[in-house]
């Protein structure tokens, strides 16, 4: 066990090192019993996003449990891709996913659960056999409710989080492929409300300088307006300059812009501390983070028109 032990172990450590301070102290009953391979940690102290970043960094294999109430829904990763997503919410399954999207109608729906009672088969399989659906259309609609398992967590604001390394079996289902940071990228752009997320930003007057690589952003599969945004970050401009004059809305360009940070394709300057010590301020409104980039006290005071509310003043 001595090698793979000391992999496991030290990976651990790398999430312990990248990790804020509220966070690291979460952690730290992971770190004392190795032997689990298991992180714990909640959405209300480190995002979704982050943690994602931090698993696709090492690429290593395993599952992320996210518990809120009766309700847990699982990401599995295996080599920095999402291959499959799974939840206990009945509304997250197939049958209700597909009923939902009208690929069933009431009457087939109701006809397949009853013969999903007496049938041992898989719930996409009876579908096929019953004939309401082809193979085509099953794996279509089960990448989709896979996809969308993923795409609601990116809703939850808070919820207990468990990341177990290693590699596990998903009992036959249907596997996808989504590369990791393009689930980032895209969940944060669907995330319903941005306040939460461009909170993590710092100030309106935080200024950003661009640090990604080209290769990066085609992995991602950043596309042409995304890009023009991330362009705009140039070492002067402010990110509330960046969210007015960006491709979309400005609440739009303010999760981008988050994005942007988790991927660390963008940094914070020292300008705005600057800015506000020059105006007579303490200095004191950001501070430096474990991972060594100026981390905001406060929150982005931009006006944010978002399904959640306004944001700030």
């Amino acid at each position: 066990m001595g090698t793979s032990c000391y992999t496991r172990t030290t990976v651990f450590v790398g999430f312990f090192c990248d990790a804020s301070l509220s966070t690291r102290r979460e952690w730290e009953g992971a770190l004392t019993t190795p032997q689990r391979f298991q992180f714990r940690g909640d959405l209300a102290q480190t995002a979704l996003p982050e943690i994602l970043y931090s698993i696709d960094r090492f690429r290593v294999p395993g599952v992320i449990e996210v518990r809120k109430g009766e309700v847990v829904k699982k990401i599995f990763i295996k080599g920095g891709i999402v291959v499959h997503a799974s939840s206990t919410d009945l509304d997250d399954s197939l049958g209700s996913y597909l009923l939902r999207t009208r690929r069933l109608s009431p009457e087939q729906y109701r006809a397949s659960m009853r013969e999903r009672r007496n049938s041992s088969h898989r719930f996409g399989v009876l579908l096929i056999e019953l004939g309401f659906l082809s193979p085509l259309e099953v794996y279509t609609a089960i990448r989709e409710q896979i996809e969308a398992i993923l795409w609601s967590l990116f809703a939850w604001p808070d919820g207990g989080v468990t990341f177990e390394i290693g590699e596990q079996q998903t009992s036959g289902a249907v596997s996808i492929q989504l590369p990791m940071r393009q689930v980032i990228l895209s969940g944060i752009k669907r995330a319903p409300n941005a306040k939460p997320l461009v909170a993590r930003l710092g100030e309106k007057d935080t200024v950003f300088e661009a640090t990604y690589h080209l290769e990066a952003l085609i992995e991602s599969a950043l596309d042409g307006q995304d890009l023009e945004l991330l362009q705009r970050v140039d070492g002067k401009r402010t990110l509330y300059e960046i969210c007015k004059s960006g491709p979309y809305s400005v609440a739009e360009n303010a999760k981008l812009m988050y994005a942007f940070q988790v991927m660390q394709w963008i940094r914070r300057t020292d300008r705005a501390a600057t800015r506000e010590t020059g105006a007579g301020g303490s200095g004191e409104s950001e501070a430096s983070g474990a991972d060594g980039n100026r981390q905001s006290s406060g929150a982005i005071k931009i006006r944010l028109g978002t399904p959640g509310g306004r944001y700030g003043s």
